[in-house]
């Protein structure tokens, strides 16, 4: 059962930061002020969820494109559009096409992914789930991944498992340009 998103926000962004943020944010295809404004009520918060995502996002073993493919199926699986967004303009710019952005969000068997895409998917599916990756999926994901990758995509995984969680709760509304759910796009 998926309770109702908050329909406004429930702790303003701080302004002051939100601006700063702005001006940081000037040149970059990501928009993220809104999050950073918000999580800023939390100073020891902030900083380490923002030490935690940069290690997640660009610091791991798992590939740019794999991270991204995981972090989007996380915040599709918790109904978290403002991560949604923020991740596909992130995918966008980096590593995936629209196709595939939409195709996240379908049962796996929809998607044309790789095997190991597939698995990637499944373990995301697993701890969304359960909080823990089945027998069978960690059989098959460790047939592609070695240890520091599984670890890495594990812990992928459950950070924008938990972000989602604070965005969803305190009401983080998307920032200007951030899209939305994808919609399906015709075949070629």
């Amino acid at each position: 059962m998926q309770l109702p998103r908050p329909a406004a926000p429930r702790l303003q962004p701080i302004p002051k930061v939100a601006e700063r943020a702005r001006e940081v944010m000037e040149a970059s295809f990501a928009n993220a002020v809104n999050i950073i404004a918000t999580l800023a009520h939390s100073r020891p918060v902030s900083r380490a969820f923002g030490e935690f995502a940069q290690a997640i996002l660009f610091k791991g073993d798992l590939s740019r494109r794999n991270v991204e493919i995981a972090v989007l199926r996380m915040g599709c699986n918790c109904q978290s559009i403002y991560e949604f967004g923020q991740h596909t303009l992130i995918a966008r710019a980096e590593v995936m096409t629209e196709e595939e952005i939409y195709l996240v969000t379908r049962p796996i068997s929809q998607g044309r992914w790789t095997q190991a895409e597939a698995a990637l998917l499944q373990v995301v599916d697993d701890l969304y789930s359960d909080d823990c990756v089945s027998e069978a999926s960690w059989v098959e994901a460790v047939r592609h991944f070695h240890e520091a990758e599984m670890v890495h995509l594990i812990a992928a995984a459950g950070c924008y498992r938990m972000v989602s969680g604070l965005l969803n709760s305190l009401g983080v509304e998307r920032d200007a340009g951030v899209p939305g759910w994808p919609t399906a796009t015709p075949a070629p």
